[in-house]
């Protein structure tokens, strides 16, 4: 099982970035796919959860309203499209399967 994340980087408050988890090595058909996040010096944060089969999707208080959880089957892709950045949002973004967890991607939110 591999998943991998990308699209992190450097931007302004109030810029935008999507970061994306290439999966394989299991069913994409499956309950749950997560993003979480740690920022520095912080434990781990759940930010959203997609729900691949019934397409469901939840997000935490934090990223309500801004953030955008979404699949494409077809690639095995889960996408975290994050808008409307803040300073609070610099974190490691990990993309998260039952226990199988990324390498994480950096997004830093600073002007």
């Amino acid at each position: 099982v591999q998943l991998v994340e990308s699209g992190g980087g450097l931007v302004q408050p109030g810029g935008s970035l999507r970061l994306s988890c290439e999966t394989s090595g299991f069913s994409f058909v499956t309950p749950v796919m997560s993003w979480v996040r740690q920022a520095p010096g912080q434990g781990l944060e759940w930010v959203a959860s997609i729900t691949t089969y019934e397409v469901n999707t939840y997000y935490a208080d934090s990223v309500q309203g801004r953030f955008t959880i979404s699949t494409d089957t077809t690639k095995k892709t889960v996408y975290l499209q994050m808008n409307s950045l803040k300073s609070e949002d610099t974190a490691v973004y990990y993309c998260n399967h039952d226990q199988y967890w990324g390498q994480g991607t950096q997004v830093t939110v600073s002007s």
